[in-house]
Order: structure tokens, then sequence, then C-alpha cells
């Protein structure tokens, strides 16, 4: 069997931490397997360089973030392979150019395009364990480049789909994947299994388990994923095509404080002007997801959206410029507010649903701003401050903890 094994940040974040990672490791490549490893920067590194390059740099250009931060996950790999080496483990470390590891010249937020996979098939051929830096590539110029934070995942993801890998393992610091944060709600149940489409939600919601990007990727070159801890060795949750039959109508509880709501107000009710909106965010690769607008009454109407609040100052700046071109009498914006949403592959074909949840913030007393449906999501906009009573009212109302 071809085993692929991604550890994030806290998995290695020390000696002792590294050599739990090297053991398990060790264990699968006694037992004959070929064992490819991918890992992200020890514990809080990358925030480390970060925070330093932004003393000597407040905006640094982006080319040169990415040749600092790729540093972080090549010390975690040479670390790992010592440690290997200390046990008596044959184990290599390599990089994205080594590799390598091709993809596009967007510094920071790069995709991949193309893996070559000969060095690490020759370095497996002779009994080795390959260690492969996670989070980053090298585009056509020759240059590093990184994938955006959470990237290794997608690495991990992209290195078993070329290398038809029999399993792909992401490790982290929790068990696997919950019907909500546990933090928030202590009765969170862990699921068994999940489809690619609900994780690819969970993800896109702020739940931390998995990168997106690695997600659409597994689904795409149908990689099945294991999520568990590196700190134990209980069953993890698997993320595959399809579930068991018998299955909850709902998944999960998912909440997103990285969100702003944004309100154009007294645009012409007139074709076009939605379009002209969108395309000058969309130009800037703004992501926009809730959208309501209002009925137009005396020739006007409203249009309200939310944003990454990450996102929000330079959209009102766009807005501003852009006034005129979208006939708005006026904009404001609220960055205090947070999406809350319920997940699940059964939400479709089951009436009522939407009235459930509907049902449980009215009991908690939380006021809705937005909403917005897809076929396995229902996402609601609220106040900030309502986030965590809103999600342990409708986990308790859907009955998804444990027993």
């Amino acid at each position: 069997m071809l085993v692929v094994k991604k550890f994030g940040g806290s998995s290695v974040a020390n000696k002792e931490r590294i050599f739990n990672v090297a053991k398990r490791c060790a264990e699968d490549y006694r037992n004959g397997n070929d064992v490819v490893v991918v890992l992200s920067a020890m514990g809080k590194t990358t925030d480390g360089l970060i925070a330093q390059a932004k003393e000597i740099n407040p905006n640094p250009p982006k080319r040169e973030m990415d040749m600092l931060l790729v540093t972080g996950e090549q010390m975690s790999v040479a670390y790992m392979a010592m440690a290997m080496a200390s046990m008596g483990i044959p184990a290599v470390s390599l990089n994205a150019f080594q590799v390598a590891m091709h993809t596009s010249s967007a510094y920071t937020n790069a995709r991949l395009k193309r893996i070559d996979t000969e060095r690490i098939r020759n370095e497996l051929d002779a009994r080795k364990i390959v260690i492969v830096t996670g989070f980053q590539g090298v585009n056509r110029y020759d240059d590093f480049t990184t994938l955006g934070r959470g990237g290794s995942d997608t690495t991990a993801v992209a290195l078993a789909a070329a290398l038809h890998a029999d399993s792909c393992e992401i490790y982290t610091d929790v068990e696997g994947v919950y019907t909500a944060d546990p933090r928030i709600v202590p009765n969170a149940r862990k699921m068994s299994e999940v489809t690619y489409d609900e994780m690819l939600e969970f993800a896109s919601l702020g739940a931390k388990v998995l990168h997106n990007r690695s997600v659409e990727m597994a689904k795409k070159y149908g990689v099945q994923l294991v999520v568990r801890s590196s700190l134990n060795y209980a069953e993890g949750t698997v993320v595959k095509e399809e579930t068991k039959m018998e299955k909850m109508i709902v998944s999960g509880v998912a909440s997103d404080l990285n969100t702003a709501r944004v309100s154009v107000i007294g645009v012409k009710d007139e074709p076009g002007i939605a379009f002209k909106l969108f395309h000058y965010l969309a130009a800037k690769n703004i992501n926009i997801d809730i959208i309501l607008q209002s009925v137009g009454r005396d020739g006007t109407k409203d249009i309200s959206f939310t944003v990454p609040r990450t996102d929000l100052q330079e959209t009102l700046e766009i807005i501003k410029e852009h006034k005129d071109v979208f006939t708005a009498n006026s904009y404001e914006s609220d960055e205090h507010v947070a999406k809350v949403s319920i997940i699940g592959a059964g939400m479709s074909s089951n009436p009522g649903v939407a009235a459930k949840m509907f049902e449980a913030l009215y009991g908690a007393d939380i006021n809705i701003k937005m909403i917005s449906t897809s076929e396995i999501r229902i996402t609601v906009l609220i106040d900030e401050n309502d986030v965590n009573r809103a999600m342990r009212a409708i986990h308790d109302k859907f009955d998804l903890g444990d027993d």
C-alpha cells in the first residue's frame, strides 16, 4: 500500500511531537507500506515569520513573503528526516523544487497545476519514507509560491491523486469532523463519515479541520480522506463521495465570524446595475456570499450582500470610487455580524428544515438579518454576539449531539 499522511503545525510543534509523528509513520513503514509524509511548519512558526516581516516592511512584496514562508516547512521536513534517521528509519526530505510541484504564479495564493512524481517514486523504490514540504510550490519563473493558509492539506491530496495512493490521512489536533465546534457546543458528536459536498461546506464556513481547496481536489480526483488525531489512535472521520443510506437530514452546524454586510442603497431599478457592482468586486477577487435585493420602489432598490471581513475596506473603497456608476444614493456596512449555517446532504428532500432552524433561533430570541440557501446548506446572518447561543440552540433542536 502507498499511504500519504499529512500532519499540521500543532502535530509537529516540538521535539516530543516530532518523534510522535515519526513513530506513527515508522509503524506503517515497518508493516511494508510505502509512506509519503506532508508537513506544515512547526506550531506558530508561520505566524512568527509574518510578524517579523511586518516589522521590517508593513506591506512586504508578496514574492518575498513566499520566499520567507517556505522556510517554515523546510525546517519541519528536515527535522522529521533527522528524527527518523535517529530511529534507524531511512527517510529523505524534499521541498517543492526537488519534487517538483508546479503552480500558478499568484504569490501567497497559488494553485497547484501538476506534480512531477519521478523523484518521489525513485525514493520510495529505495525503501525510504519521503517527507515533503506542504503549502508550497514553484511557478514558471522558478520562484517559490505558497498555496494560502491551510495549503498543506491541498498538497497532501494532490500528492495522493498524482501517486494514486491507497490512503490519504489528514492528522490534526482534533479526532475528526464534529457536528459543531466542541468548544462552543460541548455535546457535539464526532461524525464517522461525511460527504465531500458536506465537508466542502463545513470548510468554507470556517470549520478549520480541512482546507476547502483540498476537499474540492479530493472530490475531483476521488481521493478518500480520513481526518484523525495525531495525539491518539481514535478512529477519525472518513470524507468520501457517498455515505451510509440511513443518515441524518442535517449533519452539523458551522459558523463564520469573518463576515461583514454591505448595503448599497437607492440604486436605479434597471437592468445592469447589479452586474456593474459585482463586476468591479470580482475584478478585485472579492468573494460575495449572501445577496439580498429589495423590491423596487420609486424607481430605486437596495442591494445588500456579505463579504469576508478582511475584504470590507477594499469593498467600500470600490463602491465609493464607482458610486456614480452604480447610481447609489448611499452605502453602509456592518462588520459586527456572523454567519451560522446548517449543512446536510439530506436537506433538499426534506421540507420543513428551514422552519425548524428558524424556530430554534426564535426560541433563543435571535434576530435574522439575511438568509441564503442551497441544496445542502441554509445560512443566516445574525449579530456576532449571538453566534454561540445560536449554534447551541440549532444543534439541540436537530438533536445532533451525543446521546
